[in-house]
């Protein structure tokens, strides 16, 4: 192994090293558990210095970790002799493939280097978010996201991407609300209120904007640890509280409505209420759709509603659906978008919905854009020969009677 040796100190402790890639894993590895099915390694420029980012990828998941120069020659070492039949070293002067064969034995092989200039070291990745991994964040190290000093914890990393991609979201929609008086939002069923403490640091630290949020949740411990870490950051425009969204009053306008993860029809009866304020945004993220899955048939997709998971995804895609369409006949522009979801489920999809400035005469049937929504709506349900549904009944008011289907 001197040879590799060689190549490995020349490249990270000379700081040639653009990439490195270890891959192939060795089936007698996975005795261990997971096994790794990829690392990836590059230079970064942290406050320390130097240091090489280690990215294992495993099942889907990923994990960061940085190593100064000495310590990542020897873990590069050690993956390459238990874990990884292949590495890949590139640098500025050449790269180098280390293989392993059947037999055991390794070669190594040089070629022309693919990158002739300077790593790029800094840290652009993480410059990208909106909240950036590096800089102490307050709320983010109240929720044990970040540590004091301004770095995420290596167990919170997918927690991080979450709120980052979430605030993505939210920021493209800012500029329907309100700027002549604060932002009042809601947020239906919070929970643990990690998205609410990023939407009110987004409107208030990185917009400059005043805001009124309010956290609605049935449980009140949840609540009190909610009230806990509004105390410990002398947050005065965010309170919570709780109640039932179905009873919860608001008094004045509402902005901004989210609901994440409120369970099966709990996402209606928060949109039924946003819609009924006429709030501006709507952002859900439904879970647990079963409203229709023990009604939905179809006879031409009986061969996949036999099968209950996929019963169960077809029910949750009609409903989501089905939940779009009414919203664009309420006067909203709707969008279905990826969602990465906090609680590591597959239910990674948000309902992304904005007023449009003549929502008060929606919905008008002699608007083309409208008929067709109505009539799209009308056939999706029969299709799937469906009664209403409890968003479409809460909503029966507004929608004029205009989606009743005969019974």
């Amino acid at each position: 192994m001197s040879e590799i040796d060689d190549i490995l100190s020349d490249a990270l402790l000379g700081q040639t090293c653009t990439r490195l890639v270890l891959s192939r894993p060795r089936s007698s590895a996975a005795g261990d558990g997971a096994v790794p099915v990829r690392v990836s390694v590059r230079p970064v420029t942290l406050a320390e210095g130097l240091r090489y980012q280690f990215t294992t990828d495993t099942d889907g998941q990923q994990v960061h970790s940085n190593l100064d120069s000495a310590d990542a020659i020897r873990r590069v070492t050690e993956l390459f002799a238990s874990t990884f039949r292949d590495c890949h070293v590139f640098t500025t002067t050449a790269d180098f493939s280390f293989r392993t064969s059947r037999g055991g034995r390794v070669h190594v092989h040089r070629s022309a280097a693919s990158q002739a200039s300077p790593p790029e070291t800094r840290h652009d990745r993480l410059k990208e978010h909106l909240l950036p991994d590096g800089v102490p964040c307050p709320f983010l190290q109240a929720i044990g996201v970040m540590t004091t000093k301004g770095r995420v914890r290596s167990s919170r990393q997918k927690k991080f991407r979450q709120i980052n991609r979430f605030l993505e979201l939210v920021d493209d929609t800012l500029e329907s609300l309100p700027d002549d008086r604060p932002i009042e939002v809601v947020d239906f069923g919070c929970g643990k209120s990690y998205l609410t403490f990023a939407l009110h640091h987004l409107l208030t630290v990185l917009r400059g904007r005043q805001v009124r949020i309010v956290g609605l949740d049935r449980n009140p411990a949840v609540v009190a640890d909610c009230c806990g870490i509004v105390e410990e950051l002398g947050l005065v425009d965010l309170s919570f509280r709780v109640g039932d969204i179905a009873a919860f009053e608001h008094s004045g306008p509402v902005d901004m409505a989210v609901s994440l993860h409120a369970c099966d029809t709990a996402t209606d009866d928060a949109l039924a209420r946003a819609v009924t304020w006429q709030t501006g945004i709507i952002l859900a993220v439904p879970c647990c759709q079963q409203e229709l899955s023990s009604t939905l048939y179809s006879e031409s997709l009986v061969s996949l509603q036999r099968h209950g998971i996929l019963q169960d995804r077809l029910a949750a895609l009609v409903t989501d659906a089905l939940r779009a369409e009414l919203l664009e006949l309420c006067g909203y522009r709707t969008q279905v978008v990826e969602f990465i979801d906090l609680d590591h489920t597959a239910k990674n999809v948000l309902v992304r919905a904005v007023r449009r400035p003549d929502a008060d005469e929606w919905p008008d049937l002699e608007q083309p854009h409208c008929r067709d929504r109505a009539e799209d709506y009308r056939r999706l349900r029969a299709s799937v020969d469906l009664p209403r549904t409890r968003l479409e009944e809460q909503l029966q008011e507004r929608l004029q009677g205009i989606l009743t289907l005969p019974d």
